[in-house]
Formats: C-alpha cells, structure tokens, sequence
C-alpha cells in the first residue's frame, strides 16, 4: 500500500495538474532569481512573493486573488530585469490556469 502512494504521489495522479504547472514555474523562476548575478532594489520583494507561491501549492489549489496578488508584486518587483522574463512570463501563464473565482 505505501509503495502504490508513493507512485501516485510521484506520477500526480492526485494532484491538479494547474498546481503542478505553477509549482514547476515558480521553481524555476525562484532557481532563475538565485542565479541571476545582478541585485535590483525590490528582489528580496520577489524572493518572498516566490516563496509564499510555493507554500500555497503546497497545500492544494490556492486562493486565486492571493495568486494573482502574488503574481502583481513579482512583476512589479523583477520590472525590466530581461533575463527574468521568460520565468515570469511561465508563472502568469501558470496564474492564468486557475481563471477567474466564480462570481455568486
């Protein structure tokens, strides 16, 4: 029984393949982030803005105005730093995923 978990957990199976698409980029963004050589004033704004994305797929599928929050200040943060754009570009893709809460 626990090796057939560990499958499952391993393949995602279980999982929101929207959550698996964001927590991909975010890592990869965050790995992009670490190596890039040159400081800006608001990286440690990305940095933690990275961090909490990755927390929330943790736990399943996020709250989606707490990603799209998320995704406003990376972008404000990162601003024209070139080499980072392509990371945040895959991030908003994987933001725009989850769509719009549905409206009561």
């Amino acid at each position: 029984m626990l090796r057939s978990l560990g499958q499952r957990r391993v393949t995602g199976s279980d999982e929101d393949p929207r959550v698996a698409e964001l927590r991909t980029a975010v890592s990869r963004l965050r790995r992009e982030l670490a190596a890039h050589p040159v400081e800006f004033p608001d990286r440690a704004v990305a940095e933690d803005e990275l961090a909490a994305l990755a927390a929330m797929t943790a736990d399943g599928p996020p709250e989606v105005p707490r990603l799209r929050r998320s995704l406003l200040l990376i972008a404000g943060a990162i601003g024209s730093v070139s080499a980072l754009s392509r990371g945040l570009s895959q991030v908003r893709y994987a933001v725009e995923l989850f769509g719009e809460p549905p409206r009561r």
